[in-house]
């Protein structure tokens, strides 16, 4: 069975997350691997889209979720409305989701098993609908974050945190593109896992079909001239405001060109020491971030020696619902540097007010 730490406070928490994220990167990456007419987009209400990968993977790790923890809420970004009224995909969905096996049988059962039927998958999707807030247990789920990455055949990622009375407790990403482990210190594959509990650190895991590697302790690169320092940006201009980060480069002297690239994987990306810091500005003065699409990713730059803040200087707020309502655009550096970076986007950003 895969390792985890054993002496922590959330040690079968981030047993089960792992599994469950990495048997949905299963399902995930075959999808992405399959001809685009065969992924099946449909488009939400908020015009973003839907894959028939992030209904499957929600369905695979809601059904882990209630197996181990059937009290706690849970909050998916999907919805299987949709699905109900079309037999023929959600049955297309289901041996998808009935096909994704972890090949250690007895991680699988510690996952509970397989979803027996459509319905059964159906109903999973659909507990994935908690409003969240400041109490009790939690957990956060973006089963395809970036789908649009996805799509096109960039990066995205599987994100799963647990909160704890507003507090992210415990945070997983699987991102099955993001680089080969092989040139990082061993493992069977070209994805990564990243994990962390509060408290106890960030660790990375090479990520593939034959099973996870052996962890390794993660910390975010040490800066010593800011000016040589490299930004992670997201890809979609209507994510985050790429003229504000070239102001903000420019005001800290810093000449690279940033990284673009889809998802939470930026997070996991900067906690290994990839890049530098992560910005995630406001396109508009309405624009909410939804909490799936951070508390992963917050807490293992946090856990790797990084802080995260809002684009003001405070901290991400999980505690109000499923959006962060209490933020504005995402912050993301090393502890030594975070201060700079800060103050030089609320120089930026106070111009435009």
């Amino acid at each position: 069975m895969s390792s985890s730490s054993s002496t922590s406070a959330y040690a079968k928490e981030l047993l089960i997350a792992t599994l469950a994220v990495h048997r949905a990167t299963l399902l995930t990456n075959r999808i992405f691997l399959s001809p685009a007419s065969t992924k099946h987009t449909l488009s939400k209400s908020d015009s973003s889209p839907v894959t028939v990968a992030d209904f499957g993977a929600q369905a695979l790790i809601i059904s882990a979720l209630r197996h181990a923890f059937p009290e706690d809420e849970i909050m998916g970004e999907e919805e299987a409305g949709s699905l109900r009224e079309d037999a023929e995909l959600a049955g297309a969905i289901f041996e998808l989701v009935r096909e994704a096996r972890l090949e250690d049988a007895e991680e699988e059962e510690v996952l509970g098993g397989g979803v027996k039927n459509v319905e059964e998958m159906l109903g999973f999707i659909d507990k994935g609908g908690s409003e969240g807030g400041g109490k009790g247990r939690l957990w956060a789920l973006d089963p395809v974050d970036g789908t649009k990455g996805f799509l096109r055949g960039g990066q995205y990622a599987v994100a799963l945190g647990l909160i704890v009375d507003g507090d992210v407790k415990v945070g997983v990403l699987g991102c099955p593109n993001l680089g080969n482990e092989k040139e990082r210190g061993g493992g069977n594959g070209k994805g990564v896992l990243f994990s962390a509990v509060k408290g106890e650190g960030a660790r990375s895991r090479s990520l593939g079909s034959e099973g996870l590697g052996e962890e390794r302790v993660i910390r975010m690169k040490e800066v010593e001239d800011i000016t040589h320092a490299s930004f992670c940006e997201s890809v979609e201009a209507g994510h985050s405001s790429h003229g504000d980060q070239a102001a903000i480069a420019k005001e800290l002297g810093i000449t690279r060109e940033s990284v673009r690239m889809d998802s939470q994987a930026k997070y996991g990306s900067i906690a290994r020491g990839d890049g530098d810091s992560y910005l995630r500005l406001p396109v508009s003065k309405t624009y909410v971030e939804k909490i799936w699409d951070h508390a992963a990713g917050d807490l293992i730059v946090r856990e790797a020696g990084g802080e995260v803040t809002d684009a003001e200087g405070k901290r991400l707020d999980f505690s109000k619902g499923r959006t962060l309502t209490g933020n504005k655009g995402v912050v993301a550096a090393p502890e030594a540097i975070h201060g700079k970076v800060l103050e030089a986007v609320k120089k930026v950003l106070s111009k435009k007010s």
